[in-house]
């Protein structure tokens, strides 16, 4: 069954970690798990410490040349009747400068334990939700 906007909002900001889907210049897609917050109609998720193969991220470079994204959340459980999906649609943008980020990563640290002792360092990914849209098996 399709979910509402307001429930399918409600579904992904309670999930723990999405998929962050984004496309490069020539067309090519990329997906990487993220953890993220809502905040109203934005969601944002950073770049944290966590080891990182270079800090030249292809989302950041996808994002730079293309801002459209997806974001996605589900659920999955053996009983297929408590299936769930939702996924935000929208426009990205990257957050560099240090007080503009101050106060998402404020709000991932309240959000994500493990970033008490050690805060996303950034950039900052700042997506504008235009549309919500999912689906729910019951």
């Amino acid at each position: 069954m399709r979910l509402a906007a307001n429930e399918a909002r409600r579904r992904f900001a309670a999930a723990r970690v999405a998929r962050l889907a984004t496309v490069s210049a020539q067309g090519q897609p990329h997906v990487v798990p993220c953890t993220f917050v809502v905040d109203g109609e934005l969601i944002y998720s950073a770049v944290d410490n966590k080891p990182k193969s270079t800090t030249n991220l292809q989302r950041l470079l996808n994002i730079a040349a293309n801002p459209n994204v997806a974001v996605l959340t589900d659920h999955y459980a053996d009983d297929w009747s408590a299936l769930w999906w939702v996924r935000a649609d929208g426009q990205a943008s990257i957050i560099e400068d240090p007080l503009a980020m101050a106060t998402p990563i404020s709000l991932l640290t309240a959000r994500y334990p493990q970033y008490v002792t050690s805060p996303p360092g950034g950039p900052v990914v700042a997506i504008l939700v235009n549309r919500w849209a999912g689906w729910s098996a019951a």
